[in-house]
């Protein structure tokens, strides 16, 4: 796959076994009535993590975009070639009884991607691909800390994670032939060799990840 006409390389998958990244001590707590919740996260080429979050139980949608930047670079053209400090991006619309926000967290940092390589996924490298967590609003923002302290703490990686934090002024979907691209294209060459591993691997976590238990609080 030309770099030029499509996404970056996904990278190889997590440097981990889901089984060996611990589940998150504090987790979002919502009300039996909120409805659908939505998540952002950046983990190198967005073709990879929507593939990876859209094989796990409760999740009810996962589009690929932009984040980071106004909605007027949110062009793949200008963000493939850094000229934005957009990342790409995806959003996670998911429900809170079925999957919580915390376990989306774990199935983050240990299978959509590697989380402890600065700027880059694989042979991909620039701000686009960066690892982060768009957070909504402070309560977000203070799980995902907790969370990162808490596999930091764990030594679970070999080298320090270097998962950004970053406040979500907007999200914007991609072009339209980005979406579901890895459900569309499964004989894709560079979807065969980069993304589907990684969907193998959620594939086999799904039946750990639901029924997820609501949280406490």
């Amino acid at each position: 796959m030309l770099a030029s006409m499509f996404g970056g390389s996904c990278g190889r998958g997590g440097v981990v076994d889901y089984s060996a990244v611990p589940d998150p001590k504090e987790d979002l707590s919502v009300a039996p009535d909120a409805g659908p919740q939505t998540l952002v996260l950046a983990g190198g080429c967005f073709w990879c993590v929507e593939g990876v979050f859209e094989q796990i139980p409760g999740v009810l949608d996962v589009v690929s975009g932009y984040a980071g930047d106004t909605e007027a670079s949110a062009r793949y053209e200008l963000v493939s070639n850094g000229q934005t400090n957009h990342a790409e991006a995806v959003r996670i619309t998911y429900d809170p009884s079925r999957i919580t926000f915390g376990r989306l967290l774990k199935v983050f940092f240990s299978i959509a991607h590697d989380p402890t390589t600065l700027n880059r996924q694989g042979p991909d490298i620039g701000r686009q691909y960066r690892s982060a967590v768009f957070y909504a609003d402070p309560e977000q923002k203070r799980l995902a800390e907790a969370y990162i302290r808490q596999l930091e703490e764990a030594r679970v990686f070999d080298s320090p994670i270097v998962t950004t934090l970053e406040p979500l002024n907007g999200f914007y979907p991609a072009e339209d032939y980005h979406q579901d691209f890895v459900r569309n294209h499964p004989r894709h060459g560079y979807v065969m060799q980069q993304a589907l591993p990684k969907v193998a691997k959620a594939k086999k976590v799904a039946e750990q990840l639901a029924p997820a238990s609501r949280p406490a609080g």
